[in-house]
């Protein structure tokens, strides 16, 4: 079957049901309007207990008879109304009014007792007994009546068809949201490249193209499966509505649906004002925030200038006061929050903190620490700096730690609290265009027998030749001590190249070594020893003269004979 076929089938059902259930609606008399109610009852009575056999209330209970309570009167009542409803022999003229010892009642073939009306019944509802007799026979005879006819053949075919009616409506409604999203979902398909560009974060693609579609058809389906189950929740009160013994199941459904959100909207409309004043709090705090960064930024560039507060100051000072400030305006903000007063939310914030407090001791001493330590300056990023034994450039400095690059490339992490336990060296403070620069120095150690003015010699010109050395000022030797075998000599250099060290003491060990033998002084100490008995030179043959030879130990004989004459 095509979708026209059953569109002009569906179209045709609901026209013939329309006019069914019109002729009904014609032909039929407002139960309602049978069993209205007197709501002229005394006003001294407290408690009252309708009798509702099909739903609808006929009247009501206010008074005991004997052990029957009103409940139980009005319970009995219904459920004899009832039996009587499903006798399917059922006629008006059974229904009478018979006098007993202290009341009339209501009968059914003159041995079934529907109901009793005593004279306080009459009197509460400010009428004669018999008077009150005939109108609640009445009543029960209409409300009998309009319920039997109200489930005729007719009436159920009518029923029926409506159900029809609604359930095709709610499948074309279905087929039509469906169609409606599988044309979007393929309309987002063959336009991906005009509608998705991915998400880049620092040129990093935090969903490529192809993944953002992904994504999008995945919510699109999740929404399509909402649609479905609102049309259906929405669709079943309306399918129980049509047939009496499941309406009150529609009454509840709708009840779910509509206190929700009934208590939602007044709930929000409560809060409105406190969500205002929470608006104008933060917007207060934002704007303050925005007038403390621009002078934070005016500090920066050097615009403005503070005797005492350096500029890089300015940054983490501007985190401290921000950090506070908001602190501050959540501090006021808490009593406008929704559930604010009520016992779990101040048990959930305490159980918070404390979990905070103990979790994060640590932490926050290398928070405290690394706050200590900005306002100390005893380095900044891009120094060459030694914490301990770890030496290398600070390449970046966080509220925990600081991390330092080593001249092996290795990245080492070290505790703000360990930096601030520790001695640190700074190879770079002195090092820019105003200051001399760094001090390298190395130390050799000569004996007694080599002219000290040589080995001074030596080392300035070691220097002078190593590059990265600064000529001015120019290099000074220190002679540091005089030992036991050997004089210790320092040689002294400027560079303003921290971060190249290892490369510059090579490059002068190299040239002292280069620069001694051109000298020809041998650096025979401090744990070197030799006896000259004709070995070599420790002095590399390409500084040795062309007539070089070893010398070789001494030996002289003397002749007792010729001594002795």
């Amino acid at each position: 079957m095509n979708r026209t076929k059953a569109f002009r089938i569906l179209f045709i059902s609901f026209i013939f049901t329309t006019i069914l259930w019109g002729q009904n609606s014609i032909s039929q008399p407002d139960v309602k309007t049978a069993t209205t109610i007197n709501s002229d009852v005394v006003s001294t009575i407290k408690e009252r207990y309708p009798v509702a056999p099909f739903k609808d209330t006929l009247f009501y209970i206010h008074n005991k008879i004997g052990a029957f309570t009103p409940e139980k009167r009005a319970r009995a009542i219904e459920d004899r109304i009832r039996q009587i409803y499903s006798d399917p022999l059922f006629e008006a003229d059974s229904l009478k009014i018979a006098p007993a010892d202290i009341s009339l009642d209501v009968v059914y073939k003159e041995n079934f007792v529907i109901l009793s009306i005593t004279t306080t019944d009459a009197s509460i509802e400010k009428m004669d007994a018999e008077a009150l007799a005939k109108k609640r026979k009445a009543i029960i005879t209409t409300a009998i009546q309009n319920e039997k006819s109200s489930n005729t053949s007719l009436i159920w075919l009518k029923r029926i068809g409506l159900e029809a009616l609604f359930v095709g409506c709610i499948v074309l409604l279905l087929y039509a949201i469906n169609v409606a999203f599988k044309r979007f979902m393929f309309y987002l398909m063959k336009n991906d490249e005009r509608f998705f560009k991915g998400v880049l974060l620092n040129n990093y693609h935090v969903l490529t193209p192809r993944n953002q579609l992904f994504f999008t058809l995945k919510l699109i389906k999740t929404l399509r499966l909402v649609f479905y189950g609102l049309v259906f929740y929405l669709s079943i009160p309306l399918l129980f509505s049509v047939f009496p013994s499941t309406e009150g199941y529609a009454t509840k459904l709708m009840y779910w649906i509509l206190k929700p959100a009934k208590y939602f909207v007044s709930s929000f409309l409560a809060y409105l004002p406190n969500l205002f004043s929470i608006l104008v709090i933060f917007l207060v705090f934002r704007y303050l925030v925005k007038i403390l960064r621009f002078f934070v930024i005016e500090i920066q560039k050097g615009k403005i200038q503070i005797n005492g507060f350096y500029s890089d100051w300015a940054q983490p000072t501007f985190n401290i006061i921000r950090v506070l400030l908001y602190a501050f305006m959540l501090v006021i903000i808490f009593p406008y929050l929704p559930g604010s007063d009520s016992p779990i939310f101040k048990g959930v914030t305490v159980f918070v903190g404390v979990l905070f407090s103990i979790g994060s001791s640590n932490a926050i001493a290398n928070m405290v620490a690394g706050l200590v330590i900005t306002y100390m300056r005893p380095f900044k990023t891009g120094d060459f700096i030694k914490i301990g034994e770890v030496s290398g450039e600070v390449i970046e400095k966080t509220a925990l730690v600081i991390r330092l690059r080593t001249t092996k490339m290795e990245d080492v992490t070290i505790p703000n609290a360990t930096v601030l336990s520790s001695s640190s060296i700074n190879f770079s403070s002195n090092t820019d265009k105003n200051t001399s620069g760094l001090v390298i120095h190395s130390t050799v150690t000569i004996g007694y027998d080599c002219p000290w003015r040589e080995v001074h010699k030596a080392l300035l010109e070691a220097a002078s030749r190593t590059e990265l050395i600064e000529k001015d000022p120019i290099p000074f030797v220190l002679q540091t001590s005089l030992d036991d075998f050997y004089v210790s000599y320092q040689i002294n250099a400027f560079t303003k190249s921290p971060k190249k060290q290892p490369i510059i003491y090579s490059s002068l060990h190299q040239n002292i070594q280069d620069c001694f033998n051109e000298a020809g002084i041998e650096i025979m100490s401090p744990h070197y020893k030799a006896l000259r008995d004709g070995n070599q030179s420790t002095i590399p043959e390409a500084y040795l003269t062309e007539h070089y030879k070893p010398t070789s130990f001494g030996v002289t004989i003397e002749d007792k004979k010729q001594q002795t004459e």
